[in-house]
C-alpha cells in the first residue's frame, strides 16, 4: 500500500509559477512510474507529466516547455515546476504512482490562475 500526499498548490496570478510535491510512503517508491494528472470543474482527468523508475520524462503537449516533473527518490518525493501558469491550468492537480498491476492516487492539490 502506497500513500501519496500533496501540497504546493495555491492562487497564482498568469505567468506566476508554482511547484507542486508528492511525497510517498513506503520503501519502494524508486520503483514506481510517478505522474502528475489534473481535473478541471466539468471536465475528466487528463495526463499531465510522468517520470519512470529510470528517470524518463514524458509530458503532455500543453505543458512542455512550460511544466517540468522530476523526482528525488531519497526523499520519496515526486515534484512538478510549473512555470508560465496559464488560467486554463486551473484544476486539482493529482499524483499518481503506478506499478505492474498497481495505482495509487493523493488527494489533490487545488492549483488556480488568475487573469
Amino acid at each position: 500500500q502506497v500513500q501519496l500526499v500533496e501540497s504546493g498548490g495555491g492562487l497564482v496570478q498568469a505567468g506566476g509559477s508554482l511547484r507542486l510535491s508528492c511525497v510517498a510512503s513506503g520503501s519502494l517508491f524508486s520503483g514506481y512510474t510517478m505522474a502528475w494528472y489534473r481535473q478541471a470543474p466539468g471536465k475528466q482527468r487528463e495526463f499531465v507529466a510522468l517520470v519512470t523508475s529510470g528517470g524518463i520524462r514524458t509530458h503532455a503537449d500543453f505543458v512542455r516547455g512550460r511544466f517540468t516533473i522530476s523526482r528525488d527518490n531519497a526523499q520519496n518525493t515526486v515534484f512538478l515546476q510549473m512555470n508560465s501558469l496559464k488560467p486554463e491550468d486551473t484544476a486539482v492537480y493529482y499524483c499518481n504512482a503506478r506499478s505492474v498491476g498497481l495505482g495509487y492516487w493523493g488527494q489533490g492539490t487545488q492549483v488556480t490562475v488568475s487573469s
